[in-house]
């Protein structure tokens, strides 16, 4: 009888942050990502406004203007990526209810 191959559970030890090089790659990635859309609208642009019609030339110069504003929102949303952290228990969650005890002094007998 072919069995099932087991699924194993992972556990997550730590709270620990994505790693320096991996949010890294993903910002690089992202910003890769808005800059080839950039080129995309700039290149639509000019299409648009060289080879169609009259009431289309709006949507070039929209383009245009996409192509302006894009670099500032990529830099912004690469570098507002909070690093992802792990999905274990928070080290500074609330507050443990109670209050230690004062320390009591040892008492000496004294004779």
């Amino acid at each position: 009888m072919p069995t099932e191959p087991r699924k194993q559970q992972v556990f997550s030890i730590t709270t620990a942050a994505e790693s320096q090089s991996a949010d890294r790659a993903r910002r690089e990635r992202r910003y890769a990502i808005s800059m080839g859309i950039r080129t995309i609208c700039f290149v639509g642009g000019v299409i648009v406004l060289t080879a169609v019609a009259a009431p289309w030339n709006r949507l070039g110069w929209i383009l245009f203007v996409a192509a302006v504003f894009l670099p500032y929102t990529s830099v912004v949303l690469a570098n507002s990526g909070v690093r992802k952290k792990g999905a274990g228990p928070s080290p500074f969650g609330p507050e443990a209810k109670g209050e230690l005890e004062p320390p009591t002094a040892p008492k000496l007998d004294r004779e």
